[in-house]
């Protein structure tokens, strides 16, 4: 799948994240929709949209689900127990990738290497730079009780500290996008860009789609 990013000049890395929110309530909503993995057959809702600005990416997911899980507190813990939404991203045309992890609380684990078994974990002072709101409101009586959740990020591009990214206009990557709980009531595992597997795994580079700034 392939994805435009469009640029954004009134929003920066330092904008209130009030106005983050709601501008990207305005931009196109993509779906995480496609289930790699039959027998994990639950199908929360989720959609995220998408822009970037001169020093930074501005991402927010929307998710709607029947149970959430917040049992993962801290930076660079095991968020992908909990209601989670991951973004991987790879540039040019390296081997490595980030995979940014973030629960519905927005606790952060942040990686970057070839594969899950050769990744190295980023600090903690890094993933702080990440800005993130979370809002969490649950919808109880009626047909379908559920959870929904937005998750607001501001992305600095300092953040990806093994490359020198002074800019994304007119770059192309290649990216993919996630909803999972490991240990939620349903364990589920979608993608926005079809993954081919044996068992799940998010961390297939081959699998990933392409997004243009433009």
């Amino acid at each position: 799948m392939e994805l435009s990013v469009s640029y954004l000049n009134n929003v920066n890395r330092e904008t209130p994240m009030d106005k983050v929110s709601a501008t990207l309530n305005k931009m196109e909503r993509h779906s995480i929709q496609k289930i790699p993995w039959p027998e994990f057959s639950y199908k929360p809702k989720v959609t995220f949209s998408i822009a970037y600005a001169e020093d930074s990416i501005l991402l927010k997911y929307f998710v709607q689900e029947k149970a959430i899980r917040i049992e993962n507190h801290v930076d660079n813990s095991s968020v992908h127990e909990d209601s989670c939404v991951e973004f991987f991203i790879a540039f040019d045309n390296d081997e490595e990738y980030y995979n940014l992890e973030f629960n519905c609380e927005g606790a952060c684990l942040f990686g970057f290497g070839k594969s899950i078994s050769q990744r190295k974990l980023i600090s903690k002072e890094v993933i702080r730079m990440i800005r993130r709101q979370s809002v969490i409101q649950s919808l109880v009586g009626g047909e379908n009780d559920s959870v929904n959740w937005e998750l607001t990020l501001v992305i600095p591009l300092p953040i990806f500290v093994h490359h020198q990214i002074n800019h994304l206009k007119e770059q192309q990557c290649r990216v993919n996008f996630y909803k999972c709980g490991d240990k939620l009531p349903e364990p589920h595992f979608l993608a926005w860009n079809d993954i081919v597997a044996g068992s799940p795994n998010f961390h297939l580079p081959e699998f990933f789609g392409t997004m243009y700034f433009l």
